[in-house]
């Protein structure tokens, strides 16, 4: 029997349905929906942007993809964005959801770089976070020449690109850097054990991220891993969550993510950190990415650039 769900708010619905959603995920389906990636031109058409693109060598000597957009009248010692994209850790690339940075870069002046990863199952366990640490290194050691301040380096992503921003956050405080000055978790996939309510609430219906295409997910990065799987890759499991920069985490209430979420924000509180959180109304999962102009998701991406807004001024 399945559990008693939150409902969709009604214009989220309404836009849904159009939408064919499917309940499980598996290589046939992964290997077809790898194909649709939106270009970074279509996110820049419009801005008045500068692209570079450069690379980042791996711990193991892969080269790592990576752009870096700045305002094509740069400012001086600008804030840092590193944007971790979305995908389940299986698909997807450094360009996915562009416009939510770009916004930022926009309002702030600030610097966007973002980094492909690479993806399970082709790599797993520790491999994703640590190309995503390295992608952090590099930033930091070449803040100069891209013209960013290294004291405002924020680090951001969506669903698995949250998970990833979040294990990268912890990486960084236990390795004693770089400094991260903040990070912002939209609707961050965090927990590889799918045990939460909402994480059963959301099974056995289509749906645009499903339990089950969690647990493939999952088991795509955690196939061939030996040992605890550490917090770094499920960051759900870290049981300190002291000393780590202001955060910022969103999700929607109905979606299979909304528990683990509210549990993360939690233990930063109890471990007396800050962390703002918000949990929208009747969104489902990547909702206002989605539909970035229905109402609920306008709201959601309004309170996320003002809490930005504060933390860029309180640093400045």
């Amino acid at each position: 029997m399945s559990l008693p769900r939150p409902a969709l708010d009604p214009e989220l619905r309404d836009k849904l349905a159009a939408f064919p959603l499917g309940v499980d995920l598996d290589s046939e389906i992964l290997a077809q929906m790898r194909q649709y990636l939106v270009p970074a031109e279509t996110y820049l058409e419009g801005r008045a942007v500068d692209r570079k693109d450069f690379q980042v060598p791996s711990t193991d000597g892969a080269a790592l993809p990576v752009s870096v957009f700045r305002p094509v009248a740069p400012v001086a010692n600008a804030p840092c964005i590193y944007w971790l994209h979305g995908g389940g850790m299986v698909m997807g690339d450094r360009f996915a959801n562009l416009d939510i940075p770009l916004e930022w870069l926009a309002q702030h002046g600030a610097v966007v770089v973002t980094i492909d990863y690479r993806l399970a199952p082709e790599v797993g366990g520790t491999t994703l976070v640590e190309d995503c640490y390295q992608g952090l290194l590099w930033i930091a050691a070449h803040a100069g020449e891209l013209g960013i301040d290294p004291g405002r380096i924020i680090i951001a992503g969506a669903s698995a690109g949250g998970g990833l921003a979040a294990g990268t956050t912890l990486l960084a405080r236990d390795r004693n850097g770089p400094a991260i000055a903040a990070q912002i978790l939209i609707c961050p996939m965090l927990d590889h054990r799918n045990a939460t309510v909402s994480s059963q609430q959301y099974a056995g219906d289509p749906g645009v991220w499903t339990r089950e295409k969690n647990i493939f997910a999952w088991q795509s990065v955690l196939a061939g891993h030996a040992g605890e799987v550490p917090s770094s890759v499920s960051p759900a499991l870290e049981r300190n969550l002291a000393g780590l920069p202001t955060t910022y985490i969103d999700a929607g209430s109905a979606e299979l993510f909304r528990d683990e979420d509210v549990a993360y924000a939690s233990g930063i509180w109890a471990a007396g950190g800050q962390a703002e959180l918000h949990v929208w109304a009747g969104g489902f999962h990547g909702f206002d990415a989605m539909f970035p102009q229905a109402d609920v998701s306008t709201a959601a991406r309004s309170a996320r650039s003002a809490w930005l807004s504060r933390v860029l001024n309180a640093i400045a």
